[in-house]
């Protein structure tokens, strides 16, 4: 049984595999969305992101990006169009992770490059004049960085200068604004390969063509794309339920069949009376949806520009193709457990099943309605 089980793990874990179905994961549900081309460690298949943008949790369920040279740092956001990241340091102090910060051995670059002295002064000196580095300064010496080298030859006379470098920044500054800076804005980070901007741009997602390269191709998620992948989860689903059945079921028929060959005496007797094994046939295993009429009585919500979902157990996903929600997209909700749901997603649904896919719940038909949120 053991083994049968085994079997059917790896049919299942292959279908899925061969239909490419790589979910948006996040560490927390307040989290970055991570998806194609990166893949969270432990949450997403190997499949699932491309080479060197693979992220992890933390223990305060943030992701984490680790830097081969420069080690962990927080990603607070990721903008899938325009290839850009922005991370920072857990310890709020960026500028000390800045003075050996190396991209080298990963896929990412930094947007724009300014260089930076950096300059330790006597705290009395600078004090209410320039903008120090406080994770770096004490009470009697103080760390500022400028990007102005007239500042920085100026100051040199009474500061030793650590050391001159460029620095990672979102962009350069001109003209030698500014007198000194704390240094603690966000890393902007980019990327060129895997270039997937323009298939955000047209509405698609990227993916790797096949499994055994790292091609990528792009592909189209509109409504229809919801639709069909709706129906490739539910074709799993129906093929996970349906296919062991029938395998049990031969199994079955096949022992009762070679157990009526075996020879007469070697068949239980019980008081001399020959007993006659009786085959009882597997349940048949069906699928009784609901109607038009029912399923259009089911309220429908049209997200507006707030995204406010109606009062209930849902977030900004749907369960059934798990793409996040647009405003203006049109949901259909399951009365009494306020589940919500795509209406190309969970009317396909529910002509197969008369139940809310994710609680079970088989509610009667409410009064047709369709509502503005």
């Amino acid at each position: 049984m053991d083994n049968l089980k085994t079997f059917f793990l790896f049919f299942l874990l292959s279908i899925i595999h061969a239909s490419g179905y790589c979910p948006v994961s996040r560490c927390s549900i307040n989290d970055i969305s991570v998806r194609f081309p990166f893949r969270l460690e432990g949450q997403q298949p190997q499949y699932c992101g491309y080479p060197g943008f693979n992220l992890s949790c933390n223990n305060r369920s943030k992701a984490v990006l680790k830097l081969p040279y420069s080690g962990d740092f927080l990603v607070r956001g990721i903008n899938y169009l325009t290839q850009q990241m922005q991370v920072y340091d857990s310890d709020n102090c960026l500028p000390k992770r800045l003075l050996s910060f190396n991209l080298s051995g990963s896929p990412f670059v930094a947007v724009a490059y300014q260089n930076y002295t950096f300059l330790s002064c006597p705290t009395q000196f600078v004090q209410s004049r320039f903008t120090t580095i406080d994770c770096l300064s004490n009470s009697t010496t103080s760390v500022l960085a400028t990007a102005s080298m007239s500042i920085a030859n100026a100051l040199s006379k009474t500061c030793g200068i650590i050391m001159t470098l460029p620095i990672p920044v979102s962009w350069p500054i001109q003209y030698d604004e500014g007198y000194s800076s704390e240094l603690q804005d966000d890393l902007r980070l980019t990327w060129y390969s895997p270039a997937c901007g323009d298939c955000e741009e047209q509405g698609g997602i990227c993916g790797f063509k096949t499994n055994n390269t790292i091609e990528t191709g792009c592909f189209k998620y509109s409504n229809t794309g919801r639709s069909a992948n709706a129906l490739e989860v539910l074709k799993v689903i129906c093929l996970s339920v349906a296919v062991p059945s029938i395998v049990l079921a031969a199994g079955m028929v096949t022992f009762a069949y070679f157990f009526d060959r075996r020879p007469q005496q070697d068949r239980p007797q019980a008081n001399h009376t020959s007993v006659t094994a009786t085959v009882i046939p597997e349940p048949t295993i069906s699928m009784v949806g609901l109607d038009e009429t029912t399923i259009e009585s089911y309220q429908k919500v049209v997200l507006g520009e707030s995204m406010r979902l109606p009062t209930g157990p849902n977030d900004n996903t749907c369960a059934i193709c798990l793409s996040e929600y647009s405003s203006k997209e049109t949901l259909r909700c399951i009365p009494e457990c306020n589940h919500c749901f795509h209406v190309e997603c969970i009317d396909e649904w529910l002509r197969m099943n008369g139940s809310c896919p994710v609680c079970r719940n088989s509610p009667p038909p409410e009064h047709v309605g369709t509502q503005n949120v």
